[in-house]
């Protein structure tokens, strides 16, 4: 029997409202609808990256060529509500192991070709209160726990409803019920759509311009797979004091619904930052923690923004993970950059994992082109192999 935390059937009900006065407005006026829509919005983003992965295995190094072209259109407000619609289409050049296209020899480069509906969704807003229904992009708290893995050529997205309610400038609420994850493997069947029962809330306060802290609950009800559906209680803390940037975030997450296994693991994460003159130099720490051989888990998470972007850690390995790190960004002339190194090991058992340096520079061609190169070099010890990997992208909005 499911663990039920939330009581939806206020959500369901102001939903049919909102669907039932969509459905009086387009009945209303016909014609003011044909304005909208051809009053609409059009943009065209075209990402193209070039990867590069070199791991000491027996797999062949990967040289993948992809092209993402975006194709985003919004309607015009009518009565409060628009249309969203986005498609995005992955071309590809190369030998690598897209994880669907039979290259099993290469190394893996998760960006299979094809054509995705990226988002399609009726929104709805009206003073504070934003409603979407459909497909949509959900990014909560720099993307830790849900996020659109944007990293990726093909982005993941979810169906369902979302409410977001803005009480006052400082206080808000917002509740996602998601019945389908679209992940970044396309229409792939070895990594098919996640389908369950997906309930993503958070209360953000912020207390003045330099201070905002957030409460959220997570729970996640999977359909195929049980033995992961999750329950996940936290909250995160960012801060500003003169130059000085603080971060700080705790979660306790357990077994929940149809789930056999029996856990309960914490998280937490510290972390600080501060510019001198043109440089920022940060350090901190993060740990999933792990109970009873199971270890905590972000699946919904922009994973490629955490522990490393060799990403050898996408799953939480069973005794856990504590990635302590530092780093420093600056700008030489127009070029952004900056190097960050990890120290990899287990919440548990005492295992060294290894250790990472991460790289980047990036460069603003013009308003509408920038330009990236990124480099990572994980150096295994008890976890993975000796992994570097190399990116060059340039991306251009229209």
């Amino acid at each position: 029997m499911k663990k039920a935390i939330f009581s939806i059937s206020k959500i369901v009900l102001a939903l049919s409202s909102v669907l039932g006065v969509s459905q009086i407005a387009l009945a209303d006026s016909g014609s003011s609808v044909t304005n909208a829509v051809a009053e609409g919005t059009v943009k065209i983003n075209m990402r193209a990256r070039y990867e590069n992965v070199d791991q000491d295995n027996a797999s062949k190094d990967a040289n993948a060529g992809t092209l993402r072209t975006r194709l985003t259109y919004r309607t015009a407000d009518f009565k409060g509500f628009n249309v969203l619609a986005e498609v995005d289409n992955v071309t590809a050049t190369g030998q690598y192991n897209s994880t669907d296209n039979g290259k099993g020899a290469y190394s893996v480069v998760a960006d299979p070709e094809g054509t995705d509906v990226n988002q399609i969704s009726l929104n709805y807003k009206n003073g504070g209160l934003k409603a979407t229904f459909g497909r949509q992009r959900i990014l909560h708290n720099g993307q830790r726990f849900v996020g659109g893995v944007g990293w990726r050529q093909n982005e993941q997205t979810y169906d369902g409803y979302r409410l977001q309610y803005a009480v006052n400038k400082s206080l808000n609420f917002d509740y996602s019920y998601i019945y389908n994850i679209n992940r970044i493997f396309g229409n792939s069947s070895g990594k098919p759509d996640m389908r369950g029962a997906f309930q993503l809330a958070t209360v953000n306060y912020k207390f003045n311009k330099a201070h905002k802290i957030t409460g959220f609950v997570y729970d996640l009800d999977y359909d195929m797979s049980a033995n992961s559906s999750t329950q996940t209680l936290g909250f995160d803390y960012n801060g500003k004091f003169g130059g000085l940037k603080l971060h700080a975030s705790y979660a306790s997450q357990s077994d929940t619904a149809d789930s056999l296994k029996d856990f309960s693991a914490d998280y937490y994460a510290l972390d600080a930052s501060f510019k001198v003159s043109s440089i920022t130099l940060k350090a901190g720490i993060e740990s999933l923690g792990s109970d009873n051989g199971v270890a905590f888990s972000t699946p919904l998470a922009t994973l490629h923004k955490f522990q490393g972007f060799a990403d050898l850690f996408l799953g939480t390995p069973s005794a856990g993970i504590e990635d302590i790190f530092a780093g420093i960004a600056t700008k030489i002339g127009p070029v952004a950059v900056s190097a960050t190194y990890h120290d990899f090991s287990s919440d548990v058992d005492s295992i060294d994992y290894g250790s990472e340096i991460d790289l980047t520079a990036k460069y603003k061609f013009s308003k509408k082109v920038t330009g990236l190169i990124k480099y990572a070099d994980y150096s295994a010890d008890d976890h993975g192999v000796d992994t570097s990997k190399l990116w060059l992208m340039v991306n251009v909005n229209f």
